[in-house]
């Protein structure tokens, strides 16, 4: 096993700040030098070959989702992700919508 400090070179932030777990993050490459890539960044790559969820890729490379963060945030900025924020509600759900499902929750 290997500690995810060492696999982030002991960074705890990533470089891009703006990565939220349901951020969209998609490769923007068809061709990449593989072999220079160090394996994590590959991994998500490979992953990223179609849009993706932050907390998509951390489940799937069974990362933190910190550690995901931070690599991603290597991969673009070296232009090889891009990232798309979340996109936000349009009108926050009613109150009445919101009673109502925790009422069925209630009864479960």
């Amino acid at each position: 096993m290997v500690r995810p400090y060492t696999v982030t070179g002991g960074r705890t932030r990533p470089a891009e700040a703006g990565l939220d777990m349901i951020s969209i993050v998609v490769a923007t490459r068809e061709r990449v030098d593989w072999s220079a890539l160090e394996p994590e960044h590959a991994a998500i790559l490979r992953l990223c070959e179609r849009p993706v969820s932050v907390a998509e890729l951390s489940a799937q490379l069974d990362l933190p989702m910190t550690v995901v963060k931070v690599l991603l945030g290597d991969l673009i900025a070296d232009g090889d992700v891009l990232a798309r924020a979340p996109m936000p509600a349009s009108d926050p759900p009613h109150m009445s919508v919101l009673q109502a499902v925790l009422d069925g929750i209630r009864r479960l």
